[in-house]
């Protein structure tokens, strides 16, 4: 029981803090469980870690998700940018074709090429604003790069974030706009993932409680300091974690 709830506060920890860093959650959660071994994921954990995170991130922008219903422009930029992910998510999920790609070898790949893709991206200049800049142009192209995400190892907000700074916005609104589009992201798969488990039962057990409360802690925590950090710092620590980690996934993979 004890070690059960430390995999999942363990994973609950990755799910927070990767969810909106340029990391890729999924790559995160996949090897933390594929290299320790843990028995505790499962598709209603899934779920719950999820849950955790998308009432964090509401909570957080709770006054903007209020502002943003009331902003018929905007809030049809998020509906249209969020399309393209869900559309396509939901045809990867079904046929089952994302599985190809959850192994150790593709994210290193993929870690390293996107990490100097971002690399690349942050030093563009600055010459757009959110308030003034985001169109139905610049949202598509986000939406479309965003279906990247669907291979571990890219992030979902590491390539909104990407594609943001190559459409010359700064750090801090490329990272709002990724953080407006994980909240149709995050319930899009959660979604998907509770189609799935319809069929079993749900138990409503103190680690579904727990990896929820954990979740949210994390998931809050980093929101806030993430912002705080964009608004300070270049997006180097992040290039050189990437760097680091798929250093490391190609030392065990081919030594």
């Amino acid at each position: 029981m004890l070690y059960n709830l430390f995999e999942v506060f363990v994973l609950s920890v990755v799910q927070g803090i990767s969810e909106f860093l340029p990391v890729s959650s999924s790559a995160h959660l996949f090897l933390i469980s594929e290299i320790y071994e843990f028995k505790s994921q499962s598709l209603s954990l899934d779920v719950s870690l999820h849950l955790g995170s998308l009432l964090a991130i509401s909570l957080y922008f709770r006054k903007d998700l209020l502002n943003i219903f009331n902003d018929r422009k905007l809030l049809l930029l998020i509906v249209f940018g969020s399309l393209p992910l869900i559309i396509v998510g939901f045809i990867v999920f079904k046929t089952g074709a994302i599985s190809v790609l959850r192994n150790i070898e593709m994210i290193a790949w993929v870690s390293l090429i996107f990490a100097f893709i971002l690399f690349l991206a942050d030093k563009i200049k600055i010459k757009k604003k959110f308030e003034t800049n985001l169109d139905i142009k610049n949202i598509l192209i986000i939406g479309i790069f965003q279906i990247l995400a669907l291979i571990p190892g890219v992030s979902r907000s590491g390539i909104v974030i990407t594609i943001g700074r190559f459409l010359k916005f700064n750090r801090v609104d490329s990272t709002k706009i990724s953080f407006y589009l994980s909240i149709p992201a995050i319930a899009g798969a959660s979604f998907l993932s509770l189609n799935n488990i319809t069929s079993q039962k749900i138990e409503l057990n103190i680690m579904i409680l727990f990896s929820i409360i954990f979740s949210f802690i994390f998931s809050f925590l980093t929101i806030k300091y993430f912002l705080i950090y964009v608004k300070n710092f270049s997006l180097n620590l992040f290039v050189i974690y990437r760097i680091l980690l798929s250093l490391l996934l190609f030392y065990i993979i081919y030594i």
